[in-house]
């Protein structure tokens, strides 16, 4: 069984007598962001199979399969079996997330897509989203979206909500909102010990929505759409109050 890495569009071979390790430094240098460990993935072969280790000591990476049905959130010392065609590997230092691809010739396992039927507005498998929610997770994701396989800044609460046309306190009562609702689903990551919620919550969960396919890049006209709205509203209200 052969293994391929790819990442911006570049492909490696991981080689079974030896690790290979991904990072700021290794066979795969994904960048030289400070935020970024030396050496934090590593892809080994052992018991007949290959295995994705995270070697880092604070960061995490979110695993998924090509069709977004598994997911798995791979903590500092954890690691997990490579087992299908394609898995996405999602991971942010600083202000940026990056994905890596891993390629496998002979999968141990085939995923399936289950049903997904509709409930409210707008529904991704088991979570169901409004509208404002879908947007808002579309601010935050819209760089990756738009590059996927690569590297992408994810923007700022309030970034992201001047562009939506919202208030700083509505985008972040709809932050709680939308962290609380995939939190009650298992989620993991966008909350803090004891309530308290995590500094990276924005990028867990653009990490987890990319990943899952809550959002997918064809959803992104919804997005357009909505920032025409905002700025013709703006255009019109700055012509009313002749600012």
């Amino acid at each position: 069984m052969t293994l391929k890495v790819e990442f911006c569009g570049e492909w490696f071979d991981a080689d079974r007598t030896k690790p290979f390790t991904i990072g700021r430094e290794g066979d795969l240098v994904v960048d030289d962001n400070p935020y970024l460990h030396r050496q934090f993935l590593t892809i080994a072969y052992q018991d007949d199979l290959w295995w994705l280790t995270n070697t880092g000591s604070r960061l995490s990476a979110t695993v998924s399969d090509s069709e977004g049905n598994m997911q798995a959130w791979l903590a500092p010392g954890a690691r997990l079996p490579l087992v299908f065609a394609r898995t996405s590997v999602l991971f942010t230092a600083g202000p940026t997330t990056y994905e890596v691809g891993i390629v496998g010739e002979t999968p141990t396992f085939e995923s399936s897509s289950p049903e997904r039927t509709q409930v409210g507005e707008t529904t991704i498998g088991p979570v169901a989203l409004t509208e404002s929610q879908k947007l808002l997770i579309l601010s935050l994701a819209e760089a990756v979206l738009r590059g996927r396989g690569s590297s992408a800044s994810i923007p700022t609460s309030a970034q992201a909500a001047a562009k939506l046309g919202w208030t700083i306190t509505r985008f972040n009562r709809k932050l709680d909102n939308v962290c609380d609702k995939l939190s009650r689903h298992g989620v993991r990551g966008l909350r803090g010990g004891q309530q308290k919620l995590a500094v990276n919550r924005r990028a867990r969960l653009v990490e987890h929505a990319v990943a899952s396919r809550l959002v997918v890049a064809g959803d992104l006209d919804l997005l357009e759409e909505n920032y025409r709205r905002a700025s013709l509203e703006r255009a019109e209200e700055e012509a009313r109050t002749g600012s």
